[in-house]
């Protein structure tokens, strides 16, 4: 700082710091447009395939000054801490265009409104293509994305492949890499169309995870049938005990059905047995996933490539809380919050930047 702004170093303190990042928070809205522009020039960048996430940071003390500091869904798995939920969208190498802070508290698909509006209104509409996950998905969300024409490409609730069980079972899929099928499913109004997508590595992994949670739980029902031989144990008891043990296996939970009786001599018993229907359900579906967009003019390739490319804001999201260090926020107050957030967006775009060199440069894009 003392080379770059003339400041002798013995009169750079904390509390000069904290009050450079006073001074920067207001222009937060400015410094974006300047950027994206920028961004533009440098690296002839276009805007027209947004990617958008949510990602949440945590706090040290118990942030009493800021009305945004909640307690919600941890990604950082500290729910013993309260929390900001920060939006990112990126564009489709991962180069950042903005973001917005949200209240620790406030569920991913609330956000998805406000977000496209507030970069509409900064940035024009354009011919914008909107990606995001199935954890922005509502009705009332594709609503709004539909009208006034907006382009969109998302993931989709697990609970909406029931639609497609018949075209799961038939063929016609296409192989667009080792390991991963795709099969367009237009949609009955003929306004938007389905990408079913299938992947090996990934019905490798939820079918691991199914056995291992249905172990589990048969283990766990055997240990509450064994306590319920051994002494009078109240029915609501064991209720709790069952409702423990699938709320903490839930990805197999279905595969069961249990029933708690109390017997002539008001002792509770287990009965269970394991559903076929839902076994084979899980075996079908197991690796499968689907995309809806309302995009015409793209082959199943192209779309599902684009969609893997939500990687980017994940990834921006993983260098943001590791090389960044944008975890744990000590500040207390509000703004200097935001600020410490504002920050580390700017050294994003400078890491972006710094890859963005390298790989002109032919040496790779990786800044460490």
């Amino acid at each position: 700082l003392a080379e770059l702004l003339g400041v002798p170093a013995e009169k750079i303190n904390q509390q000069r710091m904290y009050r450079a990042l006073d001074a920067l928070l207001p222009h937060k809205e400015s410094l974006e447009k300047f950027l994206k522009d920028r961004l533009g020039e440098l690296f002839g960048l276009e805007y027209d395939l947004l990617l958008y996430d949510v990602t949440s940071t945590y706090f040290e003390g118990e942030a009493r000054g800021n009305d945004m500091a909640k307690r919600g869904y941890s990604r950082d798995h500290r729910p013993d801490c309260k929390q900001v939920c920060i939006g990112l969208v990126v564009s489709k190498c991962g180069m950042p265009l903005g973001y917005e802070v949200f209240d620790g508290n406030r569920a991913d698909v609330t956000t998805l409104q406000e977000i496209v509006q507030t970069m509409e209104r900064r940035y024009g509409r354009a011919d914008r293509i909107w990606v995001t996950d199935r954890g922005m998905v509502s009705e009332e969300n594709m609503r709004f994305l539909q009208q006034e024409g907006r382009r969109y490409l998302v993931g989709t609730p697990k609970g909406m492949l029931k639609r497609f069980q018949r075209e799961l079972l038939a063929g016609g899929w296409r192989e667009i890499r080792d390991g991963v099928e795709v099969k367009l499913c237009p949609s009955p109004e003929g306004a938007e169309t389905f990408v079913l997508c299938r992947s090996r590595d990934r019905r490798e992994k939820e079918k691991a995870m199914h056995d291992r949670f249905e172990q589990r739980i048969e283990e766990g029902l055997r240990r509450i049938e064994a306590a319920c031989r051994r002494q009078r144990m109240d029915r609501a008891v064991v209720g709790q005990r069952l409702g423990r043990l699938l709320a903490q296996n839930s990805r197999a939970a279905g595969l069961f059905q249990v029933e708690v009786r109390t017997g002539e001599d008001g002792r509770a018993t287990l009965h269970w047995k394991k559903v076929d229907a839902w076994r084979d359900w899980a075996a079908l579906s197991e690796g499968c996933y689907l995309l809806r967009t309302n995009i015409a003019d793209w082959t199943d390739e192209d779309l599902w490539k684009t969609y893997i490319q939500l990687t980017e804001a994940e990834a921006a999201f993983r260098i943001h809380k590791s090389d960044l260090s944008i975890r744990p926020i000590w500040h207390q107050k509000k703004e200097r919050v935001l600020a410490h957030i504002l920050v580390c967006f700017l050294a994003y775009v400078l890491w972006k930047t710094l890859g963005q060199n390298c790989q002109h440069a032919g040496l790779g894009q990786e800044p460490r």
